[in-house]
């Protein structure tokens, strides 16, 4: 299987009045297409500008993403980004707010329309599609967060600690039915969390960063004997513990 995405050697320094901050260093890893590799590190390590980068809102300091063997500025418009909050607006209903990525990118039709339509009813939220956010729980809304960015159709998803705001119950729920919706729809995703428990019961692979500037620490492969492989199945397993203290070791080697 080809790589859809190849990070090269990529570097990063955030430029103040101040002077220079360096964020990243060499940082290097290839992603198969229908992977999902969880990244976690330190407060503060570079995680979220990692994604920034390969999504294209920040420029590295040397060419060094490609997507589908491409250079990122072909064809960014391949990759989703969810972010830490719903970011609904109140003042659409669930279904506009659905809708909002497609008006933004001109892909507004009767065939995405439907679409739309489809992955909320897939997804359990057909009868909330006229409600206002409020009206909706935190897990809920993240779904139709999902759902917002999976209509357009991403090669590439990326998941900026998605459900960080939410309580624990919630998290835990929410983290299983993202996690089968990303793998049902056969989608490629990069996850950057704190939880290590999450990064364990989501990913394919755990990718372990260093302070800042952050390198790569460590790659955890991640194998589960399970016959019914989900991230709530996963947590009841021996691996997972095993892998828990694998990376909590890792991050803290240096301590």
């Amino acid at each position: 299987m080809e790589n859809i995405l190849e990070i090269k050697n990529l570097s990063y320094t955030y430029h103040t009045l101040e002077g220079e901050t360096p964020a990243l260093d060499n940082i290097s890893f290839a992603l198969k297409e229908g992977e999902f590799l969880s990244v976690v590190g330190p407060s503060g390590c570079g995680k979220s500008t990692l994604l920034s980068i390969i999504c294209g809102l920040l420029t590295p300091d040397a060419p060094s993403v490609f997507f589908q063997g491409k250079s990122l500025k072909e064809n960014s418009d391949k990759i989703g980004y969810m972010l830490q909050h719903d970011h609904l607006f109140e003042w659409r209903t669930i279904y506009q707010n659905v809708l909002l990525g497609l008006e933004i990118q001109h892909k507004l039709s009767v065939r995405t329309k439907e679409k739309a339509k489809k992955l909320l009813e897939t997804y359990g939220l057909k009868e909330f599609s006229n409600a206002r956010p409020s009206e909706l729980s935190g897990g809920m809304r993240q779904r139709a967060a999902l759902v917002r960015t999976l209509v357009l159709d991403p090669e590439l998803l990326l998941l900026d600690e998605p459900f960080s705001a939410l309580d624990y119950q919630t998290r835990l729920k929410v983290g299983d039915d993202i996690g089968q919706i990303i793998r049902k729809e056969k989608k490629t995703a990069i996850l950057v969390t704190h939880d290590l428990s999450e990064a364990i019961s989501l990913g394919d692979r755990v990718l372990v960063l260093s302070k800042r500037p952050a390198t790569i620490q460590k790659t955890v492969e991640l194998r589960f004997n399970l016959e019914n492989d989900t991230p709530l199945q996963r947590r009841n397993t021996p691996e997972f513990k095993d892998y828990f203290n694998l990376v909590w070791k890792e991050l803290n080697k240096n301590e």
